[in-house]
């Protein structure tokens, strides 16, 4: 089974290395479809002030993370003193894996879910719906705590806010250029210097580039969640645990009341399943592909 989950995890993280570089490619490729279409001296501006623009928005959410999670799900911080079986489970999976004891918060709910959120290991926090308190056992609810963790360990904020900051650069140059073009044209285009075909090619770039964000950031947070599932059994040695947990949340249709597309990415199922989310969009595998990936980890044993 050891060798079974590093082999997991060493290939979600090449796949998530591979999908940021695709992104800084992808950012490239609009930079230079920009100073084709309109010129260096048009667009020389543009894409520094997209690039601040979503760096501003983004890196101030993510240093604000915690606080601004837990007033968009109603969150409420507790001490050992208001659950201390559940924070007795934290504290065997927080030595397991070595990190720092995270705050520990609740969510009013009547869905099974929980999530994590936090810039780093010592500012994390790890929060759970009063209902998956009630319908899971030891194993499972240790089963989603290492995942929960595994997110913390795997700096997962970090790398949500990396591929936000690139998808909304990319969004917010392509819309700034899109409005240039309808009221106005580029130094090429206007002096008749361009070749059509370049042109054409990078009007396409530009339009379709948000999509191609879009998809590139949701498969990110895809590879970032079978990563943590593997990660929670590196801490647990346990993928039944988990295994269970994620059985228990698919077997149940009720869903968060917060459901917004802005913390969507970090429940542990996504609340927006079910609703139409196309797979190439949808920020979580399918939760029957992470059950059978677990149940793999299973039949391999404990030696293997």
């Amino acid at each position: 089974m050891s060798s079974n989950f590093r082999n997991a995890q060493g290939a979600n993280k090449r796949k998530t290395y591979f999908l940021l570089a695709a992104m800084a490619l992808l950012t490239w490729l609009v930079a230079y479809a920009a100073l084709t279409y309109f010129g260096a001296g048009t667009t020389s501006f543009i894409v520094p002030l997209a690039v601040g623009i979503s760096l501003v928005g983004v890196w101030g959410s993510y240093y604000g993370s915690d606080k601004l999670v837990l007033t968009m799900t109603g969150a409420r911080v507790i001490q050992r003193e208001d659950n201390p079986e559940l924070f007795n489970v934290i504290e065997e999976v927080v030595i397991a894996s070595g990190l720092p004891m995270p705050k520990v918060a609740i969510v009013e709910d009547s869905a099974p879910n929980a999530f994590a959120t936090g810039r780093n290991p010592d500012h994390a926090l790890i929060a759970f719906t009063t209902r998956i308190l009630e319908v899971m056992d030891r194993d499972e609810l240790q089963g989603v705590i290492a995942h929960e963790l595994a997110h913390v360990a795997n700096r997962d904020t970090l790398v949500s806010a990396v591929a936000a900051t690139t998808a909304g650069a990319i969004a917010i140059l392509s819309d700034f250029l899109t409005r240039m073009m309808w009221f106005g044209g580029g130094r090429d285009r206007r002096e008749g210097n361009g070749n059509p075909i370049l042109l054409i090619v990078s009007l396409v770039i530009m339009l379709l580039a948000p999509i191609a964000a879009m998809l590139l950031r949701s498969a990110i947070s895809r590879r970032r969640e079978s990563l943590a599932d593997a990660t929670a059994v590196s801490f647990t040695r346990n993928p039944a645990g988990l295994r269970r947990a994620l059985e228990t949340l698919a077997s149940d249709s009720t869903v968060v009341r917060q459901r917004s597309n802005a913390v969507a990415h970090i429940w542990i199922e996504s609340p927006l399943d079910g609703q139409s989310v196309s797979k190439l969009f949808s920020t979580h595998p399918p939760i029957e592909e992470r059950i059978e990936t677990l149940r793999a980890m299973e039949s391999l044993g404990p030696n293997q």
